[in-house]
């Protein structure tokens, strides 16, 4: 399989505060370049440059116990060929290995829980494929590769648990200050040894300003070997595909197809769900539902794209004002934005309308929903006025207790500490300060690597 860059697939009528403009032609990639380099040279992301389409049976098959892995190898089998299928299912077998259950709420509403995994966050799913990926595609004896990673609240935890202890990885997340809750601040600053917490003076966007810098700095990128694991590394978006289909198979024959509902903030997990759409995965449309942090929506109503610097909301891992995947969505779609809101309704909710979906969603069912998958309750919701019974599949992108400072005066009631983050919280923090400048994240690196 090989994989192309998308740098030549920017948005129509983009109103950029600061543009970013590849000057370095890539060619197509195979799968170790795209996923030990994760940024392509020309500044773009990596797609497949083919997308097969997968026998229907695979779709529709029930699910049983077992068959999260033999799903995920179906699906990822195509793309990962460079690697022996012995070691590849290996791979896939360790990673996915806690469950996805999907959970119903009545009246066709269905809640993929995918925090069952290390750091109770869907993004384990990606990131501990990406690592073991990483260590495969590895040349013996080789330099180290530095992840870099930007993080708005799950993915650098996500990432610090999965690369920890990594043979030829070393890890360096950098998160805004003040703008993470405690406990993914706690997941991603305790671990030491391979694994650096930076706390940078400033929001998301600049985090992931600084890293994008940094990817287009020849020296920096030679000298410490820069990778990413954010949802731009393709290595952590294909093995999101693979909840959606097995989401599909776990539902009732009678309410085969469905929408899915993804709360969304870098656009990574409704891209990875439109690459499932392009393999074969019944769905009757997907719900882009974001924050107050409306980039796309507001692009799918305007037809101009304006990004913008992020708002802080209480469903913080969406609060992202430069979303990287919507380039990758477009190129899908061959740039064709009413093509695009064909398949995906983008749609926004405030923090008031969030914190009320998760007080009425327990009184009126008991369930506990987090801020980001209440922001997916709402899509799914919305969405129903217009769609017969509004059944669909909302994606619970995080456990609810990362987010209890939010979640229990809404419930009333205190929630149980899982006992893998009450041994997190137990543990000092080692996170260092960063300015976000390229210098001091250059001297930061310096002094860690040595």
């Amino acid at each position: 399989m090989r994989f192309i860059s998308t740098a030549t697939a920017s948005p129509p009528d983009v109103d950029r505060p600061s543009a970013d403009s590849p000057s370095v032609d890539t060619p197509d990639s195979d799968l170790a370049h795209a996923v030990l380099t994760g940024l392509a040279t020309d500044g773009g992301l990596y797609l497949p440059a083919t997308l097969p389409r997968l026998a229907p049976e695979i779709f529709d098959r029930p699910a049983t116990d077992g068959s999260l892995v033999e799903t995920a190898c179906c699906l990822l089998d195509p793309f990962l060929t460079a690697i022996p299928a012995p070691t590849r299912h290996s791979l896939i077998a360790d990673a996915f290995d806690f469950p996805i259950p999907l959970v119903s709420l009545g009246n066709g509403t269905h809640v993929l829980e995918l925090f069952h995994g290390p750091t109770l966050a869907f993004k384990d799913v990606g990131a501990r494929m990406l690592a073991r990926l990483m260590a495969a595609l590895l040349e013996p004896e080789s330099d180290p590769v530095t992840v870099l990673v930007a993080t708005s609240g799950d993915t650098g935890s996500a990432v610090a648990q999965a690369f920890a202890g990594v043979d030829g990885t070393r890890v360096a997340v950098l998160f805004p200050r003040g703008r993470v809750s405690p406990l993914q601040e706690k997941q991603m600053a305790t671990l030491g040894g391979n694994v650096l917490a930076l706390e940078v003076d400033g929001n998301f966007d600049d985090c992931q300003r600084l890293v994008k810098q940094a990817f287009r700095n020849v020296e920096l990128t030679e000298r410490f070997r820069l990778t990413s694991a954010n949802s731009i590394n393709i290595g952590r978006l294909l093995p999101q595909m693979v909840y959606y289909a097995h989401a599909h198979r776990q539902l009732p024959f009678d309410q085969r197809p469905a929408t899915f509902a993804v709360p969304s903030g870098n656009f990574g997990n409704l891209t990875a769900g439109l690459l499932a759409a392009r393999l074969g995965l019944p769905t009757t449309g997907f719900i882009a539902a974001t924050n107050a942090n409306d980039v796309v929506p507001s692009y799918f109503s305007s037809g101009t794209l304006t990004t913008r610097p992020s708002l802080p909301t209480m469903s913080n891992a969406m609060d992202v004002g430069d979303p990287s995947n919507l380039v990758r969505m477009l190129k899908l779609f061959d740039q064709d934005l009413d093509t695009l809101k064909q398949q995906v309704t983008a749609v926004a909710f405030d923090d008031d309308a969030t914190a009320d979906a998760i007080r009425t969603v327990y009184e009126q069912t008991g369930y506990v929903l987090d801020p980001h998958t209440a922001v997916g309750y709402l899509g799914l919701r919305q969405a129903g006025l217009q769609q017969a019974g509004g059944r669909g599949v909302v994606l619970a992108t995080a456990h609810p207790i990362k987010f209890r400072e939010q979640v229990e005066p809404l419930i009333g009631h205190t929630l149980p500490v899982p006992e893998r983050l009450a041994r997190c919280l137990e543990r000092p923090s080692r996170s260092q300060p960063l300015v976000p400048t390229l210098k001091d994240l250059r001297t930061a690196l310096s002094d860690w690597s040595h």
